[in-house]
């Protein structure tokens, strides 16, 4: 059943970004995000890459965990210098940002996260990746449980990169009463294709906004492909990046929309609780 949330009663602005980090200078890769969140002016949610402050780079997140990592406390609370430029930015910004990095937890878990610097300047360990992808699982522990950011009355589910392949995920999101899905990743090159089916479907399946962040540039095997973009509640995309270069691209989510969406295409209340009892084979 679709948890009741109330619709937004106005828009919100977000921004998507796609962006280069140097794998291992978390600092610098700070310090970049910084000056991104900077162009996106007027957004108050700004979304950056998968692993964007250590960069996607396994071969460097697995030689040097303590230099690529940040600690959070047991509250999921980051207190670490190298951030204080992001921190800066948010505030003057009054963004919340939502960027990858990879954490470590008390319990010793090191995951693939999503953090969440507030327009305070604070900044949290919001979601733990629940889908890991390859190689990913030699380095890092799986998620144990979803999570959404609550803006100016918009509910906005987490995900991140291979968690958006999976429908499942987002319809989770989207049955807790999310109006939308943030979705940080790192796709290589070549998937262009499965980049740009995946986050629309999404939106379509669950009537919802989708935002959509992806690194760019880099060496092979680790190059990425960019095209970042917003989708709306029916997949059409509101804006789009290319396959290289930085961009900032800023779009608005209209409530409007959203609701006109859900009025017209019922998936979410239509759900059935289940798919029937054991399925029929026929043979032909």
């Amino acid at each position: 059943m679709t948890e009741a949330v109330p619709l937004p009663t106005r828009p919100l602005t977000v921004a998507t970004v796609q962006a280069e980090p140097v794998p291992g200078d978390v600092a610098g890769n700070a310090a970049l995000a910084a000056r991104l969140v900077g162009r996106a002016a007027g957004a108050r949610v700004v979304v950056l890459p998968e692993l964007f402050l250590p960069a996607y780079h396994p071969p460097t997140l697995g030689a040097d965990p303590t230099g690529t990592d940040v600690a959070a406390d047991p509250e999921g609370r980051v207190d670490d210098a190298r951030l204080d430029p992001l921190r800066a930015a948010a505030r003057d910004g009054g963004a919340s940002v939502v960027i990858g990095a990879a954490v470590r937890h008390p319990d010793r878990r090191r995951t693939i996260s999503s953090l969440l610097v507030d327009p305070t300047g604070a900044v949290t360990a919001a979601y733990d990746k629940q889908q890991l992808w390859s190689g990913e699982r030699e380095l890092f522990d799986a998620g144990r449980r979803g999570a959404s950011l609550l803006v100016d009355g918009w509910l906005l589910g987490l995900g991140i990169c291979y968690d958006g392949c999976f429908p499942e995920h987002g319809r989770a999101a989207a049955l807790a009463g999310a109006h939308g899905y943030l979705c940080p990743s790192g796709y290589l090159a070549g998937s262009e294709h499965r980049r740009d089916l995946y986050y629309a479907a999404r939106a379509l399946d669950n009537t919802m906004f989708v935002v959509f962040a992806n690194a760019v540039g880099g060496a092979d095997p680790w190059r990425f492909n960019g095209g970042a973009a917003v989708y709306e509640p029916e997949g059409r995309p509101l804006a789009r990046g290319a396959d290289t270069g930085e961009e900032v691209l800023v779009a608005t989510l209209d409530p409007a929309a959203l609701d006109a969406t859900r009025t017209a295409h019922t998936m979410l209340t239509d759900r059935l609780p289940d798919q029937g009892l054991a399925r029929t084979t026929l043979v032909g």
